[in-house]
């Protein structure tokens, strides 16, 4: 496994792939997280040869399809997710993911599920053609998901049972937030396989109950030792995981520093939890 940066994700903008994985080498991240629809239109060769400058490997891409929008917007999307997955397979990273609303007011339980298979089921047949992994992320704070009429999927196990009702190649983006927001065990993890492992968020929590937590009130990864990291991350090693890990912590103190600070600040905390696991 290896660190990688995501800069949207702790809040600091960049105007192109480029300076983006630039950022990255300057502050010692193995990898970056980036935009595929970017890739795509600076071409293959262009984005390998701006990854290899920086000397940072590109680690995963974002969705690209709106599956939760009208069915016009997601049919548009499944068109164009071949040559974007096409894209991914050419550049060697074959890791995509996005989140899934735990809670709905329309839909109850049955009827979200049947909805996110439908939805995703011929995306990830598009992405098995060309080797990519799609990793879908649960959310666990019980003040999201018993904030609407009906409840979805919002723990490892609920989540499991829609992958596979999607394909082989749906697995998880594990996030440590919503791991112990979920009130899971490091022994959860040890019985994944490596491969449905696609990507992984670190962060910390505040010092409040477990059943307090607001999903975008974050720390740091090791900051408040709430969230039990090392054990997180080691699970992970001991399965076998070797892809990227980034930091996501929904935190304002974070989001107000300059950007070469703030990854600066976030690069010490993803080293620091790095050593207390043994990585």
């Amino acid at each position: 496994m290896f660190r990688s940066l995501s800069p949207g994700a702790i809040g600091v903008n960049v105007g192109s792939l480029a300076e983006g994985l630039q950022l990255a080498a300057r502050h010692g991240f193995a990898g970056y997280h980036f935009g595929i629809n970017e890739a795509a239109q600076l071409g293959v060769a262009q984005t390998a040869d701006l990854a290899d400058a920086a000397g940072v490997r590109l680690s995963a891409w974002g969705f690209p399809v709106n599956f939760r929008g009208s069915e016009a917007d997601w049919q548009r999307d499944l068109e164009d997710l071949p040559t974007l997955a096409q894209v991914g397979r050419a550049l060697g990273v074959r890791r995509t993911a996005t989140w899934i609303m735990p809670c709905s007011d329309e839909l109850t339980y049955e009827e979200n599920f049947k909805f996110h298979a439908d939805r995703l089921k011929p995306a990830a047949a598009i992405l098995a053609g060309e080797g990519v992994h799609l990793g879908l992320e649960y959310i666990g704070p019980k003040t999201l998901w018993s904030s609407r009429k009906h409840p979805f999927a919002h723990t490892l196990e609920q989540m499991g049972e829609l992958c596979r009702a999607i394909g082989p190649n749906a697995g998880f983006l594990l996030d440590a937030w919503h791991w112990y927001t979920a009130g899971e065990k490091v022994a959860d993890l040890e019985r994944l396989s490596p491969e449905q492992a696609v990507d992984v968020h670190v962060n910390d929590a505040p010092a409040k109950p477990r059943e307090a937590q607001v999903d975008n009130v974050r720390t740091l990864p090791g900051e408040t030792g709430v969230i039990d990291i090392a054990g997180f991350l080691g699970a992970l090693k001991k399965i076998g995981y070797d892809g990227p890990v980034m930091v996501e912590p929904f935190s304002e103190r974070v989001r107000q520093l300059p950007p070469e600070e703030a990854c600066a600040a976030t690069a010490a905390a993803l080293q620091k939890v790095w050593r207390q696991a043994g990585l």
